[in-house]
């Protein structure tokens, strides 16, 4: 038979808040109530928070083209306007879309189509696509487009790092601030910037919750139950959001409710998740007895080195101190005290074909790990395009690396 999957309740106000988040931008950029600022997913929200923009995320567009598998129809079209079929999925779905006119945001909120954006924000933090991506808007909206180009990969985060961050960032106001038609209040930054210390205090005390015995959630619930985390940094709707959830993973633990019922496999998924295949993937695993408890990929959503008392150093330290902008070594590290403060008794890693940044298993670091007694399996994937993922090759690869755990 089976496992159980006890809904998480949560879930119905989940779908409020994000409903939310999308009708406000829908009503600035379609009834002219505000301003649209695209922002990469780890840029300064808060400093266009604090302006007073209506914040929106191409990558989390990227992420509801794959769940949706929209992506197969739309990568084709990018393609063929010059975009490689190896670059970053998220951006040639999402610039497919927008070529075809096709978005799941006219179905699900009520949208004539993609947001037109006032500005264009990005931060190089993870990669070099999400410059290339908001160059090609700007050429299509004819808006401003301004950015922080992140070293990479930093070591040991040093002042030398900071500083050049910081002075970026602060040189992002003044344009800013002409978009916008106001000033800065700094009060309204440190407000900010407040509330999204707590956002992310909180998002980090419901990943904990994972490491009791057994998990009350999985990386599966994770990746739907982050959005706030990703769009909505800097708004008390997510604070509140995430205290209702933590409440709720708090009364699983005292109640001892499993995520995946008769859990007896801990795992650690590292990577990005595959966006088409999640269903199949958490019901593979539920099914395993396996519970994935883990992950690099929501803990990226993690910044604890944000300070309402110095906005400017604080967001260089935070979004330059990101997994994805660190070195090997700091990366395996990273991982290597997960999966020990965890009690994970394997890493799953997905080589996302189109996401190198976001892959880890190219350098030989799941051999090291594997050198330590951590097992490790490798799956190949991607985040959106499913040419590059076999459902059963993956099944299969699953099934075998389970069963040896279990032998263990």
């Amino acid at each position: 038979m089976p496992a159980k999957r006890v809904e998480i309740r949560a879930s119905g106000e989940l779908r409020k808040v994000m409903a939310l988040h999308f009708e406000e931008i829908r009503q600035a950029a379609e009834e002219g109530k505000g301003k649209v600022a695209w922002c990469t997913s780890v840029g300064p929200a808060e400093l266009l928070q604090a302006l007073g923009f209506r914040v929106y995320f191409p990558e989390n567009h990227g992420a509801i083209l794959g769940t949706s598998r929209a992506s197969a129809d739309l990568i084709p079209v990018a393609n063929a306007a010059g975009y490689s079929p190896e670059i970053c999925s998220y951006l040639t779905s999402d610039i497919g879309g927008y070529l075809k006119g096709a978005t799941p945001l006219k179905r699900l909120y009520g949208f004539k189509g993609i947001p037109r954006p006032d500005v264009l924000v990005y931060n190089t933090n993870q990669c070099r696509d999400v410059q290339d991506w908001f160059s090609f808007y700007q050429r299509e909206f004819n808006v401003p487009l301004v950015g922080v180009s992140t070293p990479h990969p930093v070591p040991a985060l040093e002042e030398r790092h900071i500083k050049g961050v910081e002075s970026q960032m602060e040189a992002l106001v003044e344009p800013l601030e002409k978009v916008a038609g106001t000033r800065l209040d700094p009060g309204e930054l440190r407000r900010a910037l407040a509330l999204s210390r707590e956002c992310t205090d909180l998002w980090n005390e419901v990943l904990r919750t994972g490491a009791a015995v057994p998990s009350p959630l999985t990386f599966f619930d994770e990746c739907i139950h982050m959005g706030p985390a990703v769009v909505m940094r800097g708004r008390q709707e997510a604070v509140d959001y995430y205290k209702l959830l933590l409440a709720e993973m708090k009364e699983r633990l005292k109640d001892r409710v499993a995520a995946v019922e008769g859990e007896s496999l801990r795992l650690y998924w590292d990577g990005m998740p595959v966006w088409g295949r999640l269903r199949d993937l958490s019901e593979q695993f539920a099914a395993l007895r396996a519970c994935v408890v883990v992950s690099t990929y929501c803990n990226s959503w993690i910044f604890d080195e944000l300070d309402p008392s110095r906005p400017f150093h604080s967001m260089a330290r935070a979004y330059t101190k990101l997994f994805i902008n660190r070195t090997e070594q700091v990366k395996q590290e990273y991982i290597r005290r997960l999966v020990r403060d965890f009690r994970a008794h394997g890493i799953i890693f997905h080589d996302s074909k189109t996401c190198p940044n976001n892959a880890n298993s190219r350098y030989g670091m799941p051999q090291r790990l594997s050198k330590e007694g951590i097992p490790t399996l490798v799956i190949n994937g991607d985040l959106c395009d499913l040419r590059f993922y076999s459902d059963a090759q993956v099944r299969t690869s699953i099934e075998a690396f389970t069963e040896q755990l279990a032998e263990r």
